[in-house]
């Protein structure tokens, strides 16, 4: 989308709010994000639920509905493309620790059980952002806001 900035890729796995892949969208769009990449159960435009807040970003953000997430992982790792997820968890680098290699593809999770320990085992890095509350994880569009504006920085 963007000319002068890496490819950068997002994919959101199971994500069940209509409302949340919506704010994935117009993030994406701030973010020049070149692609979206829906899969498993995670829902997909046209919805009217994702049009509310996706404020017509779900018609200028290339975007691709993929029931099996294997066959996304497989095309992007075959075009070199790094799989990073954000997730919580052991060998996960605190995102501002973290040095992007692009291309670069951003694995979102579901919003209670996040990025499964199987998807886990076949990306390339995991990155977490520190909890200081008493929650233990941010609202999937809000945390994948933090980490895309981090890595979105590097050239």
């Amino acid at each position: 989308m963007t000319t002068n900035k890496p490819e950068f890729f997002i994919i959101a796995h199971n994500i069940r709010s209509l409302f949340n892949i919506g704010t994935i969208f117009r993030t994406s769009d701030a973010l020049g994000v070149d692609k979206i990449y829906l899969t498993g159960y995670s829902g997909h435009p046209p919805a009217s639920q994702i049009a509310k807040v996706a404020l017509g970003s779900e018609n200028s953000v290339p975007w691709e509905y993929q029931q099996n997430i294997s066959s996304v992982f497989k095309k992007l790792k075959k075009q070199g493309v790094k799989i990073v997820a954000l997730e919580l968890g052991e060998g996960a680098v605190i995102y501002n620790k973290f040095k992007p290699q692009f291309p670069l593809a951003l694995l979102l999770g579901n919003e209670v059980r996040g990025v499964s320990k199987p998807l886990l085992k076949k990306v390339d890095s995991t990155i977490y952002l520190p909890m200081y509350g008493q929650k233990e994880s941010l609202n999937v569009g809000v945390a994948m806001g933090v980490a895309g504006y981090y890595i979105r920085q590097y050239k």
